[in-house]
């Protein structure tokens, strides 16, 4: 019998479990006995050995259903091998577990900081596959990653409902788009929901090429304007400040909810024009899948379990040209995709008159 063990670690995302349904389902269709451990509560339930054999039925009418059927938790890379408040040792803790039960395979669904830990434990010797999730689309050697088009897909349904309030009251909206360090997510809901400036990581903005943006729609007539701004945009200023430099100036200046509502009062005293801000917060990573995500999420879960079949382990499953392939663990582990200033969607979008607070 096959024994298969399954996590879902970090953020949550609307396809985790039509992705989980895949890799069960091509499970159950490869295999005559097959029996799939889930962990509660991501690498913490591998830790703590709190479990529970999953039946058939379990992966039964989820393909629609948003968030995880096993729940999750963030468990930080940098913390894995610091002992618990008990002196555990997380890393052997998990290899404990994993061998107690006599997996075959650990499938492992999470983003950026749980891949790294995956392939921490395949170091170990555990045979793992891995799957990209994250609304933010930030996962090195993966075109996509699933949870991202239907987070796009509610982001830009909050700025196609500040359209018309924006009208009416003729002010500047900014709506706030999650994402740290990179800014697919906005890049794409804004570009799709009709932002005129959008404002990402990747490209430091100047404030005063941002008020030119929007004096120059006043001048032109235009009654409003709308900014989709990521959570973890950066002024050109404080792009050139070392991180303790910023820590510094941010403990010791203005204290904001989020960049958001900073860039909104530094617009208002600037050009005199009224700004109200929108956050749709973790909006973004609930409901239901978007279809492309189903379809998606089933193509990679197929692709994982077909990796179990062949006994190829120390991989994660991607998506290029369309096309299911798989990434070596070490070399996605660690690595951030980030968007490209000077990539052809950035300049097709200022073709168009975005601004992206840069030029």
């Amino acid at each position: 019998m096959k024994r298969i063990g399954m996590l879902t670690s970090g953020g949550d995302c609307q396809s985790l479990n039509a992705t989980m349904r895949g890799v069960a389902k091509s499970l159950y269709n490869m295999f005559e006995d097959v029996e799939i451990v889930g962990f509660e509560d991501g690498y913490k339930g591998l830790m703590y050995a709190d479990y529970h054999i999953l039946q058939r039925s379990a992966f039964s009418g989820i393909l629609t259903e948003g968030g995880t059927i096993l729940g999750t938790s963030r468990q930080p890379f940098k913390m894995m091998r610091v002992p618990d408040e008990n002196g555990l040792d997380k890393v052997e803790a998990m290899k404990g577990t994993y061998k107690k039960l006599k997996l075959d395979c650990l499938v492992v669904l999470g983003g950026n900081g749980s891949q790294k830990t995956a392939n921490l434990l395949r170091e170990e010797g555990l045979n793992i596959v891995s799957l990209p999730k994250t609304i933010d689309n930030d996962l090195w050697g993966t075109d996509i990653t699933f949870g991202f088009q239907s987070a796009v897909n509610v982001a830009t349904n909050a700025i196609d409902c500040i359209h018309t309030t924006a009208a009416s009251h003729g002010r500047v909206f900014i709506v706030e788009v999650m994402g740290h360090k990179v800014g697919w997510l906005t890049l794409y809901a804004g570009i799709a929901g009709g932002a005129d400036i959008i404002l990402l990581p990747e490209i430091p903005y100047d404030l005063d090429i941002v008020g030119n943006a929007l004096k120059k729609r006043t001048k032109q007539g235009k009654r409003f304007s709308i900014l989709a701004v990521t959570e973890g945009a950066i002024s050109k200023e404080d792009a050139q400040l070392s991180k303790k430099e910023l820590k510094e100036k941010k403990k010791n200046g203005l204290v904001y909810p989020s960049i958001a509502y900073e860039i909104g009062a530094q617009i208002e005293e600037r050009t005199g024009q009224e700004v109200r801000v929108t956050v749709p917060g973790h909006m973004q990573r609930g409901g239901e899948p978007c279809p492309y995500d189903r379809v998606l999420s089933t193509r990679l879960g197929a692709a994982a379990a077909n990796l179990i079949k062949e006994g190829k382990f120390g991989y994660m499953v991607a998506m290029r040209n369309n096309e299911t392939t798989v990434v070596p663990l070490e070399e996605v582990a660690g690595k951030l995709k980030t968007v490209d200033p000077d990539s052809s969607i950035i300049k097709e979008a200022k073709m168009v008159g975005i601004s992206f607070g840069d030029e």
